[in-house]
């Protein structure tokens, strides 16, 4: 399997982009290009990048910077991530393995702690027709029911019934995770791979989880 030379991380104060410091220029910006052109909804003009790459080559670093330039977009080396946001506030664990605060439908939730994930609550139930997106990972309060769509960089988290379409890591974190009270969507991606729930799913008397194991989505229940 052909390496991945670039990829692109959500964190509280916006995106890091991560190099193959031995991959060459065109390359970089040929994977970059399919990436930002996959989901442009999470990359409006003005969106800024923190390059994290240490060792990545001068020539690099300014072709990178001159072809987000060309697209509004933009890079910058160390220091505190950027995509201007509300004033963060104070966050806590909110179980599953992500960190949330309770926010309106929608909102960003910052100042986050663990992963550094920014997070986005949903204080209802997404219904047919909805999609939602986000830049890191979703907390879903409620059901996310069959026509609903849900995209997000970071993980998922439904504290309710999940039947709608669910990609996680939808910037190739092979990392992320789909969380759910009763798990069976229509569809569920997490990075490229692509499952769906069976035809008859079995009861399960407790919360699962979905996530990649040896290049596959398995599904195994958990306790909140």
């Amino acid at each position: 399997m052909a390496r991945e030379l670039v990829k692109i991380k959500g964190g509280a104060g916006g995106f890091q982009l991560m190099v193959d410091s031995s991959a060459e220029l065109a390359d970089v910006q040929q994977e970059l290009e399919k990436k930002l052109s996959e989901h442009p909804e999470f990359f409006p003009k003005g969106t800024e990048f923190q390059l994290v790459v240490a060792d990545l080559s001068r020539s690099v670093r300014s072709g990178l910077k001159d072809f987000l330039t060309d697209k509004g977009l933009s890079v910058s080396s160390g220091g505190q991530p950027f995509l201007k946001r509300q004033e963060q506030q104070d966050s806590s664990a909110a179980g599953g393995g992500l960190y949330a605060q309770s926010a309106p439908a929608g909102q960003q939730a910052g100042g986050l702690t663990g992963e550094q994930q920014v997070m986005t609550v949903i204080n209802r139930t997404v219904r047919n027709g909805e999609e939602i997106t986000s830049q890191g990972s979703v907390m879903v309060c409620g059901n996310v029911n069959p026509g609903a769509k849900i995209v997000a960089a970071g993980s998922i988290d439904v504290r309710g019934s999940c039947r709608g379409i669910v990609h996680a890591g939808a910037m190739g974190d092979c990392q992320a995770f789909v969380v759910a009270d009763r798990l069976m969507p229509m569809q569920i991606r997490i990075a490229s791979l692509i499952a769906r729930s069976p035809d008859n799913p079995e009861k399960s008397d407790y919360a699962e989880k979905a996530y990649i194991k040896d290049g596959q989505i398995i599904i195994e229940p958990i306790e909140r």
